[in-house]
C-alpha cells in the first residue's frame, strides 16, 4: 500500500508548494474514517482512496482535488458530514466530495429512461466543475484494475458500464490512455477467451519477428538524426481491446490486421513536427487516406497531433503520431491539462482547453432533448464519435463526427438550414444527401423555401443534434396532420349525435377526460388515442354513444369468431403495447409484443401472423406482469415497496426472494395491473423510492408458448 510519505513525494515532484499538512490531515482522517472496513479482497479499504489520490498525480492536479480523491467515499460510506468536511478542509474540498458522491448513487447501468437521466445528472455535475469526474474517473480505474475480488455477475455489470459510459467520456474529455486502459480492463472481464487469443497471437508473432517496436523506433531515432531533428520516440504494441475492435470493424483476422504498433515522436518546437513528418514521409512510404493534421484542425479538447500510417520494415503498417512536448502532456491529460502543475504553478500550456468551455461544447444540445431515448443515444454518438473536419464554402470549419453526411453538415450550420436541405455538393460536385463526408472536403448545402425532414433522413444522419432536429420536425408535421384529422373525425361524431362542434364543448371535453387544451384533444383524436364518439359521450352521455364494452376473454380486435386469445408468458404483453398474435393448432391465437425475441422463431411463417390491437378502453386489472427488483436489505423497506405497489391500484398476486445478500435482496414480483400506463406509473414510484437499488420489467424467452 502507498504511504502518505510516498504520495507527498508524488506531489512535490511537481508542485513544491504543496500543502503537506493538509495533505496529512486528510490522509489521518480518511484512514480514521473507514477503520475496519474491508474491500473485496480482504484489504483495508483505505488502500482505495490512497491509489486513487496516487492515480491523479499523474495528472500533477492541485492539492484540492488529491484530498478529494482520500475523502471521496467518506460521506456515503462512513458517519462523517459534509459540514465536518468543509470545517477541516474548506466548501471547495466538501463540494467536490458531495459532488463525486452523488456521481457514485447514480446507477448508469440501468434501465433505458432511467440510465439517460442519469447521464443527464452526470454532465450537469461535470459543468459544475469538472474535476468531480476526474475524480470519478480515477476511482473506476483503480476499481477495475482490482475488480478480480468482486462476485462475477458484478464483474460484469461494472464491466459494461466502464464500457459503455466511462471508457468514451474519458476519451471525450482527451485521456486516451485511460480510455485505452479502462476499455481492456472491461474486455479482460467481458470476452476473456477473445482477449487471450490475442495475446497469444502477439506473443507467437514476437518470438517469430523479433522485438519489431525496438528495431522500428530505432529506424525512426535514425532518419531523424539524420535530418538534425530533436525529437523523442517511443512505440508500443496497441491495446488487445482495440486490436480486437479493429478486427471486428475491418472484418479482419488478425494475420491479416495492420498497424498493430504504435509510434509517437515527441519534439521541441511545432516546426519540428512537420519536418519529422517530411523525413518519416521521405524514408517510409506513406498509406492513402490515413493521415490526420490535428495540429493545424485541433480536436474540441484540445488534442493536436499529426497522425500518419506508413509502410515500415517488411512492409508491415504502423501509425506514427507526431507532437511536441506541450501537446503530448494535453494528450495524456486532455481536459484535465487545465488544473496541471509544475513547479509550484499552475501550468500554463498553450493547448490545454478551458473546462467551462469545453463542456458548453459537448453540452450544448443535449438540454433540448425531451426524449430519453432520444438524449441517450445523442451522448453516446457525442461520446464515441472521431472527428473529421469540412468547410463551408466561405473556408469556416466545421466539426462532424466520422461517418458524418452532408446533412449532419447542414445541421451542424444552422437547424432552419438543415430541414430546407434539398441537395449538398462535395467539392463541387453534386452528391446524394447519404454520401460519408471526408476529411478537408468543402461542402455547399443547397436549400429550398418549403422543403421539410423525411423520415428517412433519420437513418442518413449520424449526430445527435440532426437526429434531434429532424424529430421534433416530424413531430410537429405529424401533430398538424393529426390536429387536421381530429377536427374532421369530431365534426363527423358531433354531426351523428345532432350536436354542433364548439371551441368551448371541445374544451369542457379535454378537461373531463384529463387532456391539457383543446388542441391536443384534436390531436389525440386524430392519432387514434382517443375515440370521437368517446368524446361525443363524454360531453352529452345520453347520446348512447358508449364505447364498447371490453370482454375480457376477448380484449383485442383482429381474432376470427371461432379463435381464442391469450397473453404470451415470455412478454407478456399489456393493453397499450404494440401487439401480434400467432395461431397455434389446438391452443388458438397467444399474443405477443412486437419486440418479443420469440417472434424470431416465426420469420419463415407469415401465415401464422395476425395483426391484433387492444380495444381502447378502460381494462379490469388481471394482467398479470412480472417484476424483478432489487432492495436493500433494510428494516421496513420490503413494507415500504408493498405498499408503493398497491397506492397505485396494484395487486400483488406472488412474491419470491431469488438473491439475499448482506446488503441487498432480488426479488420477482407478480403484478396484476390494467395497461402499459399502469405498469410505467408503478415502475416510476419504484424508482424513486431511495431503498430501490434496481427496478426492470423481467421477461423470460424461455417460457415461450
Amino acid at each position: 500500500m502507498i504511504t502518505v510519505e510516498d504520495l507527498i513525494a508524488l506531489v512535490r515532484n511537481y508542485n513544491p508548494r504543496t500543502d503537506e499538512a493538509l495533505i496529512r490531515t486528510a490522509w489521518d482522517y480518511g484512514a480514521r474514517m473507514h477503520e475496519g472496513q474491508l474491500r473485496h479482497s480482504g484489504e483495508p479499504y483505505f488502500t482505495h482512496p490512497a491509489a486513487v489520490a496516487a492515480l491523479l498525480t499523474e495528472m500533477r492536479l492541485d492539492d484540492a482535488t488529491l484530498i478529494t480523491a482520500l475523502l471521496h467515499d467518506t460521506i456515503e460510506d462512513t458517519k462523517s458530514t459534509f459540514s465536518e468536511i468543509a470545517r477541516l478542509f474548506g466548501q471547495e474540498v466538501a463540494e467536490l466530495v458531495d459532488g463525486v458522491t452523488k456521481l457514485t448513487n447514480l446507477p448508469l447501468a440501468s434501465s433505458e429512461v432511467k440510465q439517460a437521466e442519469n447521464i443527464r445528472k452526470l454532465l450537469i455535475a461535470m459543468s459544475r466543475d469538472l474535476r468531480v469526474i476526474l475524480v470519478k474517473l480515477a476511482d473506476r480505474l483503480h476499481n477495475m484494475r482490482t475488480i478480480r475480488s468482486m462476485r462475477p455477475e458484478k464483474q460484469a455489470q461494472k464491466a459494461r458500464e466502464t464500457m459503455e459510459i466511462y471508457a468514451p467520456l474519458a476519451g471525450r474529455m482527451g485521456m486516451q490512455w485511460m480510455r485505452e486502459e479502462l476499455e481492456d480492463l472491461s474486455f479482460r472481464v467481458l470476452r476473456p477467451e477473445a482477449r487471450n487469443s490475442i495475446l497469444r497471437r502477439f506473443i507467437t508473432l514476437q518470438r517469430e519477428a523479433g522485438d519489431v517496436v525496438h528495431r522500428i523506433s530505432g529506424d525512426i531515432r535514425t532518419e531523424l538524426e539524420r535530418a538534425g531533428v530533436e525529437a523523442d520516440v517511443y512505440g508500443r504494441a496497441k491495446k488487445p481491446f482495440s486490436i480486437w475492435r479493429k478486427m471486428q470493424e475491418k472484418d479482419l483476422g488478425f494475420s491479416r490486421l495492420s498497424d498493430i504498433y504504435g509510434f509517437r515522436i515527441i519534439t521541441r518546437e511545432v516546426e519540428d513536427c512537420y519536418r519529422a513528418l517530411g523525413v518519416t514521409h521521405r524514408r517510409w512510404r506513406a498509406v492513402p487516406g490515413r493521415f490526420k493534421d490535428y495540429i493545424s484542425q485541433p480536436k474540441s479538447n484540445g488534442y493536436r497531433s499529426i497522425h500518419t500510417t506508413v509502410s515500415g520494415r517488411d512492409g508491415k503498417r504502423v501509425e506514427i503520431q507526431i507532437r511536441t512536448r506541450e501537446m503530448h502532456e494535453v494528450a495524456e491529460a486532455g481536459v484535465a491539462a487545465h488544473w496541471a502543475y509544475r513547479d509550484g504553478q499552475r501550468s500554463m500550456n498553450p493547448f490545454a482547453v478551458d473546462p467551462a468551455k469545453w463542456i458548453t461544447t459537448l453540452t450544448e444540445d443535449f438540454g433540448a432533448e425531451d426524449d430519453h431515448d432520444a438524449f441517450l443515444e445523442h451522448v453516446k454518438l457525442e461520446m464515441y464519435s472521431d472527428q473529421v473536419f469540412c468547410f463551408t464554402p466561405k473556408g469556416d470549419v466545421i466539426q462532424l463526427p466520422r461517418g458524418a453526411t452532408p446533412l449532419d453538415f447542414a445541421y451542424a450550420i444552422h437547424t432552419r438550414i438543415g430541414d430546407n436541405c434539398v441537395s449538398a455538393k462535395v467539392d463541387g460536385l453534386r452528391v446524394p444527401l447519404w454520401t460519408r463526408l471526408r476529411n478537408g472536403q468543402s461542402v455547399d448545402i443547397i436549400t429550398a423555401e418549403g422543403q421539410r425532414p423525411q423520415s428517412s433522413w433519420i437513418d442518413i444522419v449520424v449526430t445527435g443534434r440532426a437526429k434531434a432536429a429532424i424529430r421534433r420536425s416530424l413531430r410537429h408535421e405529424d401533430r398538424e396532420r393529426f390536429i387536421r384529422l381530429g377536427n374532421e373525425l369530431l365534426r363527423v361524431a358531433f354531426e351523428a349525435a345532432g350536436r354542433d362542434v364548439s371551441a368551448k364543448a371541445l374544451g369542457t371535453a379535454a378537461r373531463l377526460l384529463s387532456v391539457p387544451d383543446a388542441v391536443e384533444l384534436r390531436a389525440r383524436v386524430g392519432a387514434a388515442e382517443i375515440s370521437a364518439r368517446r368524446v361525443v359521450t363524454a360531453l352529452y352521455p345520453e347520446t348512447g354513444a358508449k364505447e364498447p364494452e371490453v370482454d375480457a376473454a376477448r380484449p383485442v380486435i383482429g381474432l376470427e369468431a371461432d379463435q381464442s386469445f391469450r397473453r404470451a408468458p415470455c412478454c407478456q404483453p399489456l393493453p397499450g403495447e404494440r401487439i401480434i398474435g400467432i395461431t397455434y393448432r389446438g391452443k388458438g391465437v397467444v399474443a405477443h409484443a412486437v419486440d418479443c425475441e420469440a417472434l424470431e422463431d416465426f420469420e419463415d411463417q407469415p401465415d401464422r401472423w395476425i395483426d391484433l390491437r387492444w380495444i381502447e378502453g378502460t381494462h379490469p386489472a388481471i394482467y398479470g406482469v412480472t417484476l424483478d427488483l432489487t432492495i436493500s436489505n433494510d428494516a421496513g423497506v420490503l413494507g415500504r415497496v408493498c405498499s408503493l405497489i398497491g397506492e397505485h391500484k396494484a395487486n400483488i398476486s406472488d412474491l419470491r426472494f431469488v438473491d439475499r445478500k448482506p446488503d441487498f435482496y432480488r426479488l420477482i414480483v407478480e403484478v396484476e395491473l390494467r395497461g402499459i400506463a399502469h405498469l410505467h406509473q408503478v415502475l416510476t414510484a419504484l424508482d424513486a423510492e431511495s431503498a430501490v437499488a434496481k427496478t426492470t420489467r423481467a421477461r423470460d424467452p424461455a417460457l415461450r408458448p
